[in-house]
């Protein structure tokens, strides 16, 4: 699901996918040598320019120049260390971080370039043109991960330098002002044009990722997506095996299209009961799996107990198959995991939780049953 943000100017730009957009902001801040390698060179041409003409405005925007190239390698190195514990929210926050410092670092440089114009300085004018367009090629190549940055900074980058050619009373200074602002423009047309297309390759390969890791039925995880999560997860948790009772009559006689639909409801029912910090994931057939964090100690059993018991509840409500309303049950086997299966395979604990829900199933189905238990926990109500 995608944050709800306040809205602002720049809202219209976000992508409103969070992995894509976190994808991009995170190629943005890859940009760490280029962005070092111009803020170096334009401290020193800056300050080339104040020791050879001895003008303080020289020295003033040297000393801008300084500030904004110490603040956005600043920020890149603290983004770099944080990026993995950012939030959606953050991330965004972080790319207007990103903008707003390339836009302060143009500003500067364009200053540069306004001055030399300003003053008749042809030699400072050749330097300050020559870093600017150093800092546009850089640019250019971010121009297909987030554009409105990109023109955003260059705007900023060219606007005193337009000004400062229209001031200037030759008609040379005066067309080069006109065919900067033409530049402007194609840079704008190409950006839109290659941010299209790459974006549109990170939206294939994350759709590809997705489908690769949802079953295609249900839109649940599947079980690839079950057993990375099963290693990955930490701390107490519950496994929770389901199996349908039932189920095959209602296929065999309804169809396999309200068969399809019924395993749809179910896992739309799982996915509620497994809520936000749990996993519902179709393992295969009408089999079902359930993953949730759950309390050490007899308090987490209980919990996972409660929590098949209330699946088991849920899916036991009538369907509505064609406006036809059709029952199913369910069994479920709980294991849950508090230190003793730690050094334990993934293989074992699906092992034991499927040995409960095989118990639960030669209990006569409707049951949950804890692979601690020697006896079946009390049956759902149905």
């Amino acid at each position: 699901m995608v944050p709800t943000m306040p809205f602002t100017m720049l809202s219209r730009f976000l992508h409103p996918d969070p992995r894509v957009r976190r994808e991009l902001v995170d190629l943005l801040y890859t940009s760490l040598p280029q962005v070092m390698a111009i803020s170096v060179t334009s401290v020193i041409g800056a300050v080339a320019l104040t020791v050879i003409d001895g003008d303080p405005g020289y020295a003033v925007i040297a000393l801008l120049i300084l500030i904004t190239a110490s603040a956005r390698i600043a920020s890149l190195l603290r983004y770099k260390s944080r990026a993995g514990k950012l939030s959606d929210v953050e991330v965004v926050r972080w790319e207007r971080i990103y903008g707003a410092g390339a836009c302060a670092f143009s500003l500067a440089l364009g200053a540069l370039s306004y001055r030399t114009l300003h003053l008749g300085d042809a030699p400072g004018a050749w330097l300050a043109f020559g870093l600017s367009m150093s800092f546009c090629v850089g640019m250019v190549s971010r121009a297909a991960i987030r554009p409105w940055v990109i023109l955003t900074a260059a705007a900023a980058l060219l606007l005193p330098t337009v000004v400062a050619g229209l001031m200037r009373p030759e008609l040379a200074y005066n067309v080069g002002a006109v065919m900067l602002v033409f530049f402007w423009l194609t840079l704008r047309e190409a950006s839109k044009h290659l941010s299209a297309a790459f974006v549109e390759r990170l939206e294939a390969r994350h759709r590809l990722a997705l489908q690769a890791s949802r079953d295609f039925l249900t839109g649940l995880p599947n079980r690839a997506a079950f057993l990375q999560s099963l290693a990955t997860i930490g701390g107490n948790f519950a496994i929770i095996a389901i199996d349908l009772d039932g189920f095959k009559p209602v296929n065999d006689r309804h169809g396999h299209h309200a068969g399809d639909d019924l395993l749809r409801q179910v896992a739309a029912r799982l996915a509620t009961c497994a809520g936000a910090d749990g996993i519902a994931a179709r393992f295969g057939g009408d089999e079902f799996m359930m993953l949730k964090p759950v309390a050490a100690g007899e308090h987490g059993r209980a919990d996972a107990l409660e929590l098949a018991r209330r699946a088991i509840f849920e899916l036991s409500k009538p369907y509505l198959l064609s406006d036809l309303p059709v029952r199913v049950g369910a069994s479920a086997g709980v294991l849950v995991n508090d230190g003793e299966f730690a050094a334990g395979s993934t293989a074992h604990l699906l092992e034991q939780v499927d040995r409960a829900l095989y118990a639960a199933k030669r209990a006569g189905g409707g049951t949950a049953r804890s692979d601690a238990d020697d006896e079946p926990a009390r049956r759902a109500a149905v």
